[in-house]
C-alpha cells in the first residue's frame, strides 16, 4: 500500500530533508509551506495517512490548523504527527490536547518519525 504523508512546515530545508528520508522509505510526499494551504490540499484530497505539521508558522500555526482539521468529519481519521522545535514535557501534552496522535521534536530523529508514522498508519 502507498502511504501519501503531507508535510507541513514554513522552512523549505526541513521539507526537503524530510521528502528525501520519507520518499527513500516509499512513501508518496506532498508538502506546504503554511497550514491554510494544507487545509485547502487536506480538503480536496483526504487520501493522506497521515500529517506531519509543524507548530510555530507564520499566519495561522500548528494549533490552530490541526483544530480546523479536526473539526472537519472527513478528516478527523487523518493522522497527525505534530513536529515542533518546542521540546519540554508540556509542549507535547500542549500539542496532543491541540489534536495531533503523536509529537516529534527538532531536530528531527528519523527513526523515531518513521516508528510514529507506522504505529498510526
Amino acid at each position: 500500500m502507498n502511504k501519501k504523508i503531507l508535510i507541513v512546515d514554513d522552512d523549505p530545508r526541513n521539507i526537503f530533508a524530510l521528502k528525501l528520508t520519507l520518499k527513500a522509505r516509499g512513501y508518496q510526499i506532498k508538502s506546504c509551506t503554511m497550514a491554510q494551504e494544507a487545509i485547502s490540499v487536506l480538503e480536496k484530497d483526504n487520501n493522506f495517512q497521515a500529517v506531519l505539521m509543524d507548530m510555530m508558522m507564520p499566519e495561522m500555526d500548528g494549533y490552530q490548523a490541526i483544530k480546523i482539521i479536526r473539526d472537519m468529519p472527513y478528516l478527523s481519521r487523518i493522522s497527525i504527527i505534530a513536529v515542533t522545535a518546542q521540546a519540554m514535557p508540556e509542549d507535547r501534552q500542549k500539542c496532543l490536547d491541540a489534536g495531533a496522535q503523536d509529537y516529534i521534536s527538532k531536530p528531527i530523529d528519523v527513526d523515531k518519525l518513521i516508528t510514529a508514522i507506522e504505529k498510526l498508519t
